[in-house]
Formats: structure tokens, sequence, C-alpha cells
């Protein structure tokens, strides 16, 4: 995702913050929404989305050229219904007040866990999969009982036109609220006081936002990228290796957060590698360049930053190993996959989440070698292992760091219901997706209560008191 300079728009700021004390007072007039409430939102979204479903794939291919409407589908509508049906299935249990243990100190007392809305929760949505990561952390806030405010990219019109339709469908103006504009109102929405605020992009924009939410003391999710290294371990069949984590980098052109970034293999593997990874993508696309299934890359602006980067390359002395001819047209912005090997590591691509269909190929003589290199380096959002060793992947899943891992597979890991997804250091800050969803965008209340009976008088002054002395010697071993 591009670092785009965040801006001050005072036009933008001026009518941001009434769209948001709308939706404050709207808060205040229901503060808690029941079960039912939260039910009848996320099913009227269900059947929004599932009858916008070919406006919204349609909407997708126009915005970036070609996109095939399968990738759409799996990746943006998929996902969003598989989210409603499982948080619909959970969400009374999850609303229920937990009962706490209080400790002989407190008895007789009873301590419990309230899960509140926080209120207004903003979400800014990236270009690459704009139906899943707007509705996608939607869903977990009307799960929680907030009202949101969605500020879409610039870059996908056609889509954004299709969701503002299917949102006012399911919500009115006092429960979600979407705004559009470009890098000035991004500014502005970071800025506004929001109760919590969400936002999916570059590392470098996440900077710019968590400092335009820090001065009102914002709570703030960020879902950033990083480069999310492929690590083939020396047990793995090449061909086996490449046949699992080629979709990771072929699904949308590769411009996903959590595709493969580079691929750590045993030195002298590479040439294997190159095939096994050329031969795959001829099965998988076996039009090239022109296959329906095959996308492009969004604009001519993130085209040109790739084809800049690859250039860069190849004249540091890399080595670069195209998936097809032709490889590239600059027309319709559509890049075939390049394997790069003899990569400089100054160059752009070793240095910068790179986003799109270009994939270096880092040599390695030891597994230890490898794990350094990883560890050296910032915090990725994924980590992916080919390895067939038990032994290995646990001592891989004990000694790497990653928002998420997968062993033998690719992109998948994000697929799962009921498990967090969030990074970790540069590639992040809190996670969302399933019950960590829910509370992310909740307030964990305790509550202590005490009936006519109290024993909160026994440590009230004057202190040494025979019972205190005894408490003190009874709880201070």
């Amino acid at each position: 995702m591009e670092a785009v300079q965040l801006q001050e728009n005072t036009t933008d700021k001026l009518s941001l913050p009434g769209k948001l004390d709308r939706l404050r007072q709207a808060c205040q007039a229901n503060p808690m929404p029941g079960l039912s409430e939260r039910r009848a939102h996320l099913s009227q979204l269900k059947r929004a989305l599932l009858a916008h479903k070919q406006p919204l794939c349609d909407a997708l291919a126009l915005d970036y050229g070609q996109r095939s409407d399968y990738d759409s589908l799996i990746a943006d509508i998929l996902p969003c219904v598989m989210q409603i049906n499982y948080t619909q299935r959970r969400i009374k249990r999850w609303m229920r007040p937990h009962r706490r243990h209080t400790g002989l100190l407190l008895a007789p007392a009873r301590v419990e866990v309230f899960y509140q809305p926080l209120g207004v929760v903003g979400i800014i949505v990236p270009w690459n999969f704009p139906v899943m990561l707007s509705l996608g952390p939607l869903i977990s806030a009307i799960a929680a009982g907030n009202r949101a405010m969605l500020k879409l990219s610039e870059f996908t019109p056609h889509t954004n036109a299709v969701l503002h339709t299917l949102l006012d469908q399911v919500f009115d103006e006092n429960e979600v609220t979407v705004v559009e504009g470009d890098a000035q109102m991004a500014a502005a929405f970071s800025a506004l006081p929001f109760d919590h605020l969400l936002f999916t992009g570059s590392t470098a924009v996440g900077k710019l936002v968590m400092a335009a939410a820090a001065p009102q003391l914002t709570p703030i999710t960020l879902e950033l990228g990083g480069k999310s290294p492929c690590l083939i371990a020396p047990d793995m069949p090449i061909a086996l290796a490449v046949e699992r984590m080629i979709f990771g980098k072929s699904l949308n052109a590769g411009q996903i957060c959590v595709a493969p970034d580079y691929v750590l293999l045993p030195r002298g593997q590479e040439h294997a590698f190159i095939e096994a990874y050329r031969n795959h993508f001829a099965r998988l696309y076996p039009q090239g360049l022109g296959s329906p299934d095959y996308g492009s890359i969004i604009n001519a602006r993130q085209y040109e930053r790739l084809t800049g980067w690859l250039a860069e390359a190849e004249q540091a002395g890399a080595q670069v190993h195209p998936c097809g001819n032709p490889a590239r047209d600059d027309v319709a912005h559509r890049l075939i996959p390049h394997l790069l090997t003899e990569v400089p590591n100054h160059c752009q691509l070793m240095q910068q989440e790179i986003f799109g269909p270009l994939l270096p190929l880092v040599p390695y003589d030891s597994l230890d070698e490898a794990l350094a290199y990883i560890a050296a380096r910032p915090r990725p959002l994924a980590f992916y292992l080919m390895s067939l060793d038990p032994a290995l992947q646990a001592r891989v899943t004990r000694e790497t760091h990653s928002g998420g891992m997968a062993i033998n597979e690719s992109l998948f890991q994000v697929a799962a219901d009921d498990v967090p997804f969030g990074g970790i250091g540069a590639s992040g800050m809190g996670h969302y997706h399933g019950h960590e969803g829910f509370l992310t965008f909740s307030k964990a209340k305790t509550v202590l209560s005490r009936g006519r009976f109290s024993t909160g008088s026994l440590v009230h002054p004057p202190y040494r008191r025979w019972h205190q002395r005894l408490m003190m010697a009874l709880f201070l071993r």
C-alpha cells in the first residue's frame, strides 16, 4: 500500500466533526443496543451483500481494469458472509456478562465483567480489498453495539458507489456514515476523536495515522503489512513448496498485505524453484498475462512503482526471471510474476513491502542463518514455513515472531473465523476477527457489587487494629 502523505484539509475537518457528533448523539440515545437489534443489522447486511455481489464484482473489475469475479468473491465477499454467519451464532454468548472470582479478601461480593459498546468506531479502508476491509471491521463493530464512520479509498470509486448503496439500504445516517476523499480527508478523519480507530494500510501511513490520533488519545488498531517471509526448509520438496505458496502471491496479483514478500530457500535450489514456479503458474493461468483469472495492478501509480523497483534491482545486478512472455502490459498496467535472484540488499525490493507480483529469492546455507536473517528484520504480518518435519515446525514456531503463521500453506490463515488477525511491531498493533474483534470494539467494564453487608469497613482507619493485623498476617505471606 502506498505511503501517501497525510495533509490537512480545513473544509473536510469542518464537515467531519458534525457527522461524528450526529453519531455520538445517537449513541447517547441508545447506548447499549440489544441482541435482537445487533442480529437484525447483521442479517440485513448479509442480505444486502449477497444482493450486491455481482455489482461489487463488476465495480472491482472496473476499478482495477482486470480482476476476476472469483478473486473478488473468494477474497472480498465470501469472508464477510462467513464472518456474519460465525458472529450470529456466537454473539449472544459474547454479550453475556462474565462472572469473575472475587477472592477471600473481597468476600462477600459479586464481580462481573460487562462488555459495553465503545461508541463510535472510525474505519480507514485501503484499496486492495475494499469490501472485506470495510465490511469486515464493520461487522465486528456492529456486533459489539457501536456506530461507525468509514473512510473509503479514493482509488476504488466504482466499488465505493456500490458500498454506499449497499450500506444505505441497511443503516441510517445515525448508525453508519461513509465518507470518501484523498489524503487530506484521511488526515482530517484520523484526527477525529473516535472511541476507536482502525486503520489498514502501509507502515509509513500507519505512523502518520497514529500521530494524528495521539492528541485525542484515540485508541487505535493498526493493520499494516511489511515483508512477510516464506522459509523453505531443506526437507521440503521444492515443487510442493511452490504449490503451497504460489496462490498467496498470485491472488489479486500479489496486492495483499499477507502475500509472501520474499523466499528463503537452500542455496543451490534457486533454479529448481524458478522452474517449478513457472510451470505451476502456467497451470494456474494458461494464457499468462492475458488470463482472465489474473488481475491487473490497481492503477498506473502502483504499476510505475513496481516496474521502477524492478528496473532498479536489475540495474544493481539482480537477475530477473519473468514467469511468462509477454511479461508486462504498460497500458493496462498488467505485470506477470517476476522472480529475482542476487538482489542487492539496498534495493527497494529488499527494503520495502513489495505489494505486487515481484518475488526475490534469498538463498541460505543453514537454517540458523535463515532464522537469523528473519530475526534481524522488522516483525512481519505473516510468516510462511514450508517443512514436513514436526520438530522443525515446532522450533520455528517458537523462535520467530509474526502477526500470524501458516505451515505448508499461504494466505489461508486469514480465513480462519475463530482466531485473531493482527500484526506485531512494524506490521501493526491490536487485532480483530472473531471473538477478538468483538473484544477490540467493546469496553470490558468491571462491576463489583455488594448487598447490605460489607466487609469494607474492616480496612478503614484507624489502622493497626487487631483484625487488620490478623488480615495482614493471613494475606501477606
